[in-house]
């Protein structure tokens, strides 16, 4: 299969590169900066793409690939620091710009360019960035030029090179997808249409040759990830699959009662409900830090989980719905990017089980797995759910999580999801969900005075998870799920809105 590989160097964009080249249909995977050309040759790319990263080229400690990579005889893209790199090595001149530059730019493209071929001659783009390339190495011209950057985008296409300033990956980039079409398709030579459902035939047989007849359990979450892995693994294996829901005591309303129901009575898989309710919240109790609930609760899942697999006779594999921002997020398998939060789905499980581990959507995105889930059939409602943390609403109880708080929580939940459903707005929102601060005010209810909870909505839109803008809710709809809330949920006189993006914020509070 064609692909472009992408060397991340530590932007917070690299990931959106790979989502808009797979928008395109078209393949790609991230490997680290210093993946050896062993490892980058032996997939067989027909380019690759140097990230961004906040980096200096000339830092001791700046990341730098095996050199051997600009000499494949492959086209090479880079992008921001990837440019840098790319100048410095081949006797530019790189250094601090007089102003960094944040924010959109004004680009001027010149003529003779391959990668900016049919594009406007000015265009904004999105800047982010304190070194600049100040001059081009020898077999180098100048492609475009920007308000505050005097070279902005270079290339030798006789070497195959190209290199642009600024993030055409980012959607404030004006044709930012044309342009990597242009480098993926007009320069690589990248043909083939990618669609996730063309895994499907592939996965199926891939995950059938790993089990080769042996017995695979599921920590079926009932959620989208999992469910599209259960239901891919159970074409795969027919009853050899042993799904497993753990009820932490996190859950929201009718999460456990939907999983018997769907999977248990609708496509009658084997699937054991274990009620760990009141470990869960006893090792809970007290504890406040948003790392260590999710460390108590990834340890805790791990040793309930553990104990009903050992139940399960010939047990030799574990599936799990691990997807590629997971990954990104928790391992570092993307350079030198920082780790934003723990994921006790991703890493530990498999090594304290001793078991093999499959992974069969371990580098898609949340969007293709829906597309994949389509493709297997699965209920709209099932796919189109919004992401739920495996941590549940540990997370989103801030401070101590009590049963008191996570009733009042979970009550709360349910009735802002009823109004968004009963509005049409659930399918236009990526994530929507409350959070229940610990704070308390002062408020009138009746004639008495109140002092209350305050609970925080939180809804956004997004592809897939990486970044995130505030979702612009009628007025009215936001108006009636305060008055439910306030209304209908004891201890609660109190609901704000977040409208924070993300980045800087990330999508949960903890």
């Amino acid at each position: 299969m064609e692909q472009i590989l992408i060397l991340d160097f530590g932007s917070q964009y690299t990931q959106l590169i790979a989502r808009r080249l797979r928008s395109l249909h078209i393949y790609c995977e991230i490997l680290p900066f210093s993946a050896p050309v062993e490892d980058i040759l032996s997939r067989s790319p027909r380019g690759l793409i140097l990230s961004g990263g906040p980096s200096s080229v000339y830092d001791p400690a700046a990341p730098k690939p095996d050199l051997a990579v600009f000499s494949l005889g492959l086209p090479v893209l880079g992008v921001c620091y990837g440019m840098q790199l790319m100048a410095h090595q081949y006797g530019g001149a790189v250094s601090k710009a007089a102003k960094r530059e944040y924010g959109l730019s004004a680009l001027k493209i010149l003529k003779g360019s391959r990668l900016l071929a049919g594009l406007p001659a000015g265009m904004k783009v999105w800047m982010s960035h304190g070194d600049e390339v100040k001059k081009v190495p020898a077999g180098f011209h100048v492609t475009a030029r920007a308000d505050g950057s005097d070279i902005s985008a270079m290339e030798n296409p006789e070497l195959g090179l190209y290199a642009v300033q600024f993030h055409p990956e980012v959607h404030h980039t004006e044709k930012g997808v044309k342009i990597l079409e242009n480098f993926a398709r007009g320069i690589c030579g990248y043909k083939e249409r990618w669609s996730p459902s063309s895994f499907l035939a592939g996965s199926v047989a891939e995950i059938k040759a790993q089990a080769a007849g042996k017995t695979v359990i599921c920590g079926l979450s009932g959620g989208v990830d999992s469910s599209v892995a259960a239901v891919l693994a159970h074409k795969a294996i027919g009853d050899k699959l042993k799904c497993i829901f753990v009820d932490t005591g996190l859950l929201r309303h009718g999460d456990k009662e939907r999983m018997k129901e769907v999977f248990q009575d609708k496509f009658g898989y084997s699937l054991k409900i274990v009620d760990a309710s009141a470990l869960f919240l006893g090792r809970l109790k007290g504890v406040t830090s948003p790392e260590k609930k999710r460390k108590i609760i990834g340890h805790t899942f791990i040793e309930v989980f553990d104990k009903e697999a050992k139940k399960i006779k010939g047990a030799s594999f574990l599936l799990q719905g691990t997807l590629y921002p997971d990954v990104i997020e928790s391992v570092s398998v993307k350079g030198p990017s920082a780790v934003i939060k723990s994921h006790h789905n991703v890493g530990g499980l498999p090594a304290k089980m001793k078991m093999g581990l499959i992974e069969p959507l371990r580098y898609f995105f949340k969007d293709e797995v829906r597309e994949l889930g389509r493709s297997l059939r699965i209920p709209e409602p099932v796919l189109m759910q919004h992401p739920f943390p495996g941590p549940g609403l540990a997370i989103r109880v801030l401070g101590d999580v009590t049963p008191e708080r996570l009733k009042i929580l979970r009550e709360a939940d349910r009735l802002m999801r009823e109004e968004i459903q009963a509005a049409g707005w659930y399918s236009k929102i990526w994530q929507a969900f409350c959070v229940l601060l610990p704070v308390r005010s002062v408020g009138v209810m009746g004639d008495e005075r109140s002092y209350e909870y305050t609970i925080a909505l939180r809804c956004v839109s997004s592809v897939d998870g990486m970044t995130a803008d505030w979702s612009k809710l009628p007025h009215d709809l936001m108006g009636r799920i305060s008055s439910r809330i306030v209304s209908e949920v004891r201890g609660i006189n109190r609901v704000v809105y977040d409208i924070t993006s993300k980045p800087p914020a990330t999508i949960e509070w903890e």
